[in-house]
């Protein structure tokens, strides 16, 4: 049999609606009322209605994640670091890699308060349907209403081959997605193309098109590169996944890493120091990245202010064993 506030009443020696208050740490009961109340209802094993809570506050304090896939392993870290920051919150989170339509319908059936939008996972605006929401994605592109955190993919493109740069590297290519209508690989590329040009180096611009943002593609993509007339000193890999083909790909051809050829690669995950040659990557850390989405969700539901907030992160460069020194000419 359920225990009931009623119950709680009968033993605490209260009123029922002073039981329903210090459960609801209402400022209104006594803080030495409200923790005797409290404990008598810990001992007494109870358990609140959740239907009924959720139903007097008009929240479910539930929240859709609108995402396209946890194949990759970047998106899939992602989205543990989402739930991981959300555990902190009174709020929950039910994830969706269906499409947006169906998605968007499965999120009103369970009432969530808001919702958090992958922009690749759509190529269009999403209808907001009254639900507070909030994306990932590239501010410059957007074409959307509502807030956006955007990691700032051209800056950290720029940081790669400052870096580089630095270190010597003139032939620097990038591999990644470039035949796509994604915003966020595009902008890795323009990234990687206004950063040549400002340090010079138009002429030994190489962007090599994966095809793809898996293992594969990277793997198969550096057969082009030993195709090229120029042969580059550093490569950029547009993803975790892309960089371990390319990395791959380089052992296989008995290049030494750093000492032949350096790599870096986008995104910025624990998993890059696991590699077979921990990897020098750029981004915004995952779990700040997932911290600042949560964030910016919740402010969404629970501020009475309309906000319509642009928040850019600021990517860090982490070095590690796969960059080096530019090879001296032979």
């Amino acid at each position: 049999m359920s225990i009931t506030i009623k119950d709680i009443a009968k033993v605490a020696g209260v009123s029922y609606s002073t039981v329903s208050k210090a459960l609801n740490n209402s400022p209104l009961v006594k803080e030495v009322t409200k923790r005797k109340i409290i404990q008598v209802a810990e001992e007494m094993g109870y358990e609140p209605n959740l239907a009924a809570k959720q139903l007097v506050r008009k929240k479910t304090e539930v929240i859709g994640l609108l995402w396209p896939t946890i194949e990759r392993i970047v998106l899939a870290t992602l989205v543990t670091n989402i739930s991981k920051a959300f555990e902190a919150t009174p709020y929950s989170m039910i994830l969706s890699v269906d499409q947006p339509e169906t998605a968007i319908e499965t999120f009103k059936k369970f009432q969530v308060d808001g919702m958090i939008v992958f922009e690749e996972s759509t190529s269009s605006p999403i209808t907001q349907e009254n639900i507070p929401m909030v994306a990932y994605g590239v501010s410059e592109k957007r074409t959307s209403s509502y807030p956006i955190i955007d990691a700032n993919h051209e800056k950290a493109m720029q940081h790669a081959v400052q870096y580089l740069y630095e270190l010597g590297h003139r032939n620097i290519a990038y591999i990644g997605l470039h035949e796509t209508d994604d915003v966020l690989q595009l902008e890795k590329v323009e990234g990687y193309t206004k950063a040549m040009k400002q340090h010079g180096l138009t002429r030994h611009t190489q962007i090599i098109d994966a095809g793809g943002l898996n293992w594969f593609d990277g793997y198969s993509a550096v057969k082009e590169i030993f195709h090229q007339q120029q042969q580059p000193t550093a490569i950029i890999g547009g993803s975790y996944d892309i960089s371990g083909g390319i990395l791959r790909a380089l052992q296989e051809k008995n290049l030494e890493i750093p000492k032949d050829i350096s790599l870096i690669s986008y995104d910025n995950i624990p998993q890059m120091e696991t590699l077979e040659v921990p990897m020098t990557c750029i981004g915004v850390p995952v779990d700040l990245l997932a911290e600042e989405i949560v964030h910016a969700i919740i402010e969404q539901i629970e501020s009475k202010e309309e906000k319509n907030l642009v928040k850019k992160l600021s990517p860090i460069l982490t070095e590690r064993e796969s960059s080096g020194p530019a090879p001296k000419k032979k």
